[in-house]
Order: C-alpha cells, then structure tokens, then sequence
C-alpha cells in the first residue's frame, strides 16, 4: 500500500528488508524510483496507481543491485533510467549468456520465485551531463558518487524536499562498502560529504532500506554512518546499534565482521575472505 511522505512523493514499503520503492507525482504520471520487490508487491503498486488515476511516465534506478533493477509489465513502457555507469554496469551484465544463473545465485531463496525478471535491468543512461531526471514532473536533481557500488546516485527532489538515497542513510543497515573499488572508504566518506552538503534542502529521507526519517533523522544517520566508515578506517569497532547484538537483522554482526576483515586483507594486500552472504 502506498502512503504519503511528502507533498506529492508516495513510498510502498517491502517485506524484503523493508525495501522502498519511491513514487514522484508529476504532471503526466509518476517518477517510479527502485520498485520493488516481489511480482505481487509491484502489481500492488500499480494497482494503487491505477486506483489513483496515475501512470508511469518514467523510472529511475538509483543503483544496479539486482533489487533496485525491477520492473513488472504493469508499469508500462516508460523510459527508465540510471546514471551512465549503474546503466553499463547493468548491459554488461545482460550481455553475459548465463546472466539468469548469475542472477539467481545472489536472490534471496524465500522469493526467489517470487521475483520477475521479465524485465530485469532494462537501463538506459540518463543523456550526457544530464544532472536532473528528464521527466514533466518535480527537479529530480541526481547526485551521483561512487559509495556501495559503481553508479550509485542519490536523487533530490527539491520541490518536495525529499532525498531518495539509494542503498545509504538507513536505519537497520549499516554501510555496505563496494570492496571492489580502489577506495572503498574514501568513496563512502565523499558520498557522505556530497549527501552532507544538499542536507538542508531535505525534510524527509528515504533509504533503499529502512524507515523513512525526518531532517533530523537524515542528519543523525549521515553522523552514525560516517561513525562507522570511520571506525573501519581506524581498525577499531564502530559502537553502532546495526551490528551489535541487538542488530535488526541476525545476519548483520557477520557481514560487518566480514566487511571489517576485508578491509583490514586490502589494506595488507592479502587474498579476500570469503563473503557470508554469498
């Protein structure tokens, strides 16, 4: 069911992880942001929007993890976009004969039925040095940076003062480095810094997963974020309630130890740990 968080922004919240997909009114339809997750949970989606009078004008994918990549034929044919790095990131992937199986192995078993992949990760860029979403809706003003994976990007929208922040700023989870990258540290801090610095134009924060927060809320879980990205850089232990024993999650204080340790191989330059949730 969706429900109103802002003047003309609408969340449907998850089962999965309390996964969010965000929806912007506009002036011919709705701006889609990760829908998600499961094939029941997106018809009632649109099922919601029809009863509302709304259709799809356009969608946005915020990064290109497998949950945020989702769409259901319900939505219709509406452009749908990623920053030029989550889009290639996504056609190199599909362009993989045995993307399917890939796929299938990261899906979490209980919906792994569940979950279409009709029209899985079907991204196109956003035009060249576009900064805003092209849509005839609300400025979607699209802060990209490098924090968890390659083309991760915040979206701002600014009428409604509503920061839609992807896979960051959540209150269950704590930060999921992209291990991959050069910097993985550095990458996050700069996110945090980027998010920082468009604060005060936001009242309301949506994270990919998670409840959604007010101003204040947004400004603690930058702090509480930074805290822990910070702890990591020190080699110390983040005093951070999502990885402790009273985690939201009972799989949490693994993945942070794991994360914990991997960044401790790459700083050593030794052969990476095995990831848990793999």
């Amino acid at each position: 069911m969706l429900r109103q968080v802002a003047d003309g922004v609408l969340v449907h919240e998850s089962e999965f992880i309390q996964s969010n997909t965000t929806v912007v009114q506009g002036g011919d339809g709705v701006l889609l942001i990760d829908p998600g997750i499961t094939r029941d949970e997106l018809v009632d989606v649109a099922n919601d929007l029809r009863e509302r009078g709304l259709t799809v004008a356009a969608g946005f994918s915020t990064h290109p993890d497998w949950d945020h990549v989702l769409w259901h034929e319900s939505f219709g044919d509406a452009p749908r976009y990623g920053t030029a790095r989550g889009a290639a990131a996504m056609q190199q992937l599909l362009a993989t004969p045995d993307w399917p199986e890939r796929v299938a192995g990261v899906l979490p078993p209980e919906h792994v039925d569940d979950i279409p992949m009709e029209l899985f990760g079907l991204v196109t860029a956003l035009p060249d040095g576009a900064t805003e979403i092209p849509w005839n809706g609300p400025t979607a003003k699209v802060l990209e940076h490098r924090a968890h994976a390659e083309g991760h990007a915040a979206v701002l929208i600014g009428p409604s003062r509503v920061l839609v922040a992807g896979d960051m700023l959540s209150d269950i989870l704590m930060p999921f480095l992209d291990l991959d990258a050069d910097d993985p540290l550095g990458d996050y801090l700069a996110a945090l810094q980027l998010i920082e610095s468009v604060a005060d134009a936001a009242d309301v924060v949506i994270p990919g997963h998670g409840s959604v927060g007010d101003a204040v809320q947004l400004r603690a879980r930058i702090a509480l974020d930074r805290a822990y990205v910070e702890a990591l850089l020190e080699g110390s232990e983040p005093d951070d309630p999502r990885v402790g024993a009273e985690a939201p999650l009972y799989w949490l204080p693994d993945v942070h130890r794991w994360q914990a340790q991997r960044v401790a191989e790459l700083r050593a330059g030794r052969e990476p740990a095995e990831d848990p949730a793999s």
